[in-house]
């Protein structure tokens, strides 16, 4: 544990020792002010909720999350540090865990950063508070796995953008999965069961559930499971290539 912190801090600071995690957050909230004021019609739709808010969350994460997770691994094999990291007396897994750990309290610190959207929601109607803070810390748990996979792609090459482009294409197959354009092709040449059990792999399947004030357990488990697994997966490659 003590390890995972080690790291967790290092990490956590060099977010903010260099421009990577202002630039992030800054760009995370003008893409929200956007989506959600002018793309959603926020004002138009004459509804006192967040919808619009939370439908963009996966297709943002979809490359704001690659981009600032590509350098996690990538930019240790780059430099050279990563065999420095290796001689520390601290398992693989530990060194994954606290670097994801990091990031992903800079995708909450955004997240937390949205809070005028709700409070101009306050001031214009009546909102259900109750879907709005399942649908927070349903993006948050999303969030999750969408770093997850993202670590793994960049513990797998030494190039951010090689990281950053396999990033992009694996999450987004993993977001895909629930759009009604490709389970409709699907459906063409599977079965409805094994319809739905692809579509239960899809994030945008199991946020939209809870975007809608469902925080069921199922769903939880699901990015929290996800995230473990790659995470794990992570670890491994590391591994890998420290043998090698």
């Amino acid at each position: 544990m003590n390890a995972t912190y080690y790291i967790f801090k290092r990490e956590l600071g060099s977010f903010f020792a260099t421009p990577v995690g202002y630039v992030f957050i800054c760009v995370f909230l003008v893409l929200n002010g956007v989506f959600t004021y002018v793309l959603g019609d926020f004002y138009e739709r004459n509804q006192a909720d967040l919808s619009p808010f939370f439908s963009f969350q996966p297709w943002l994460f979809l490359f704001l999350v690659p981009a600032i997770s590509m350098r996690t691994w990538a930019e240790e094999r780059k430099n050279g540090t990563i065999e420095l990291l290796m001689t520390l007396p601290v398992s693989h897994f530990s060194c994954v865990l606290g670097k994801f750990l990091a990031a992903w309290i800079i995708v909450g610190l955004a997240l937390c950063m949205t809070f005028p959207l709700w409070l101009s929601l306050e001031y214009l109607g009546q909102p259900d508070r109750g879907i709005i803070v399942a649908g927070y810390i349903g993006a948050w748990l999303m969030s999750a796995a969408f770093l997850a996979l993202s670590t793994c792609m960049s513990a797998i090459t030494k190039n951010q953008v090689t990281a950053f482009i396999l990033s992009v294409v694996t999450c987004f197959l993993f977001v895909a999965l629930g759009s009604n354009i490709v389970l409709d092709l699907i459906s063409q040449f599977v079965s409805a069961a094994v319809l739905d059990t692809l579509a239960s792999f899809s994030f945008l399947v199991r946020f939209e559930a809870i975007s809608k004030g469902i925080l069921s357990l199922g769903d939880s488990l699901y990015f929290v499971s996800f995230a473990l697994v790659f995470l794990l997966i992570s670890a491994l490659i590391i591994e890998h290539t420290k043998a090698n």
